[in-house]
């Protein structure tokens, strides 16, 4: 049995008007996590969940990794194999999301994504790259190549035996970097990680967030980008790139910051103060928890 497994945070609007689309006609269970964010949300997730007979899971908000954990044990539960794990602001055709079970389930080692769009129809996500060297990352596809380093967990197809190798997600992030982590794991875990270029979601990149609809992102965006490339590293690489990683952290806060645009900070000095702390709990973390890993390569 299929499942579709969606992590919620404030979105329920989303939910029914992108999970029903996707779910509409498709033999799956459909599970959805709900983080936690107010009352009136959690019953408003209850009145959709339960107006298409799907599962909920109500969850504390403790990170979208831990919420996507949360799902697939869930789907296990009812006798789920396979795994479809959907961004609530994805359009996905059900047609899409069989052909990315089926990909899963032909090769139970391969991590799946499809190749995601933004509503102009231009490329958003075909498969990033990491450059170890500077601790950035990268999708642009000439820069990316044929063989993707990571696949973003806006959308993942992954059959059971995979994910039993790998074991979910890291409980290390709360959100970003948690997909670059997991595609590192699935490479060590001798699994393989798969563009289906033929088959094509479309993401309302930032839909979920606070700020939608504008340049800005969500503080949380700034400070756990900053942290969870720390995180990244500390879990994965050895010291002298960690040490690296560390002295390049405020050039990389400032080109995540910029993300979000220069007028952005004329209103408000939030994304640098968000970015700064989100830099200072990563290099905690790194100085705290390191592990001297060798297995991510350029």
């Amino acid at each position: 049995m299929d499942a579709l497994v969606v992590v919620n945070h404030r979105s329920h609007a989303l939910l029914e008007q992108n999970l029903a689309a996707t779910a509409h006609g498709l033999d799956a269970r459909v599970v959805v996590v709900d983080n936690r964010s107010t009352d009136d949300e959690r019953a408003a997730v209850r009145r959709v969940t339960d107006a298409h007979g799907w599962e909920l899971v109500a969850a504390p908000n403790d990170g979208f990794g831990a919420g996507v954990n949360r799902g697939v044990a869930r789907a296990r539960e009812l006798g789920c194999d396979a795994f479809l794990v959907l961004n609530p602001d994805l359009e996905l055709e059900p047609a899409t999301a069989r052909g990315l079970l089926g990909a899963a389930r032909r090769d139970p080692l391969a991590l799946v994504g499809p190749r995601i769009l933004r509503p102009d129809g231009s490329v958003w996500f075909a498969g990033g790259a990491l450059d170890v060297a500077t601790g950035r990352t990268r999708t642009r596809p000439d820069l990316v190549g044929p063989t993707p380093q990571w696949l973003t967990g806006a959308c993942l197809a992954l059959h059971d035996e995979l994910w039993g190798r790998v074991g979910g997600f890291s409980d290390a992030y709360f959100m970003y970097w948690e997909d670059i982590d997991l595609s590192a794991r699935v490479r060590s875990a001798g699994g393989r990680l798969v563009v289906e270029h033929a088959l094509t979601a479309v993401h309302d990149v930032g839909g979920t967030q606070e700020s939608a609809g504008t340049r800005r992102k969500s503080d949380l965006y700034y400070r756990h980008n900053c942290r969870g490339r720390l995180v990244f590293a500390a879990r994965n690489l050895d010291r002298p790139t960690v040490r690296a990683w560390a002295l390049r952290s405020i050039g990389y806060a400032r080109q995540v910051v910029l993300r979000g645009g220069r007028r952005q900070l004329l209103r408000s000095p939030g994304p640098i103060w968000a970015a700064a702390r989100g830099t200072a709990e990563g290099l905690w973390f790194a100085r705290r928890d390191h592990r001297d890993h060798r297995g991510v390569t350029a």
